[in-house]
């Protein structure tokens, strides 16, 4: 592992660039996008549940906001390679209290979120791919149960990125 983190260690810098980068780009991509396109049309729909103007509009939202994930799925793969790399450059362990918590955030929220989210978006429940294999009905679950994850995962994910990015940035309990 020595071999590896002095391979590294010249790169920590530029390493680190993009490991922000991407942090920043999972972070923004799609909170704007939610906050300001989503959310609007979403209470719309529920003040007027069966406005056909309203559901066509909402349906096109939540297909171009699933295209637009694509640049927070393509991040946070980036974010999941460049930390282990950061973290074998700056030979740190898990005896920091910081990065301790920073990992339990990051392993135990935001990747399990992640991965119910590239389902949501891109897989088995991309509600485009639905809508033509199964059908309206089907079609009407998946935009709930997508609407659903949001308003449960956003709050999260809002509250501790911010955690997480203070926490790598500060590294408190580090001499300055």
């Amino acid at each position: 592992m020595e071999s590896v983190r002095m391979m590294l260690m010249p790169w920590y810098m530029e390493i680190k660039f993009i490991h922000l980068f991407a942090v920043m780009a999972w972070i923004w991509s799609t909170s704007v996008a939610y906050m300001y396109y989503l959310v609007p049309v979403f209470k719309a729909w529920r003040r007027n549940p069966d406005d056909i103007g309203i559901m066509v509009l909402r349906d096109w939202v939540m297909d171009r906001f699933d295209e637009g994930a694509k640049i927070e799925h393509i991040a946070f793969p980036v974010i999941m390679v460049s930390g282990p790399l950061l973290y074998l450059a700056a030979g740190w362990n898990t005896s920091s209290t910081w990065l301790t918590l920073k990992l339990l955030i990051v392993f135990g929220l935001f990747l399990p979120i992640e991965f119910l989210d590239y389902h949501l978006s891109h897989l088995g429940g991309n509600k485009h791919a639905v809508l033509a294999r199964q059908g309206p009905e089907a079609h009407e679950r998946k935009i709930r149960q997508h609407w659903w994850f949001f308003l449960i995962t956003t709050p999260l994910i809002t509250y501790f990125a911010v955690i997480v990015v203070f926490l790598a940035v500060t590294k408190p309990g580090l001499a300055s």
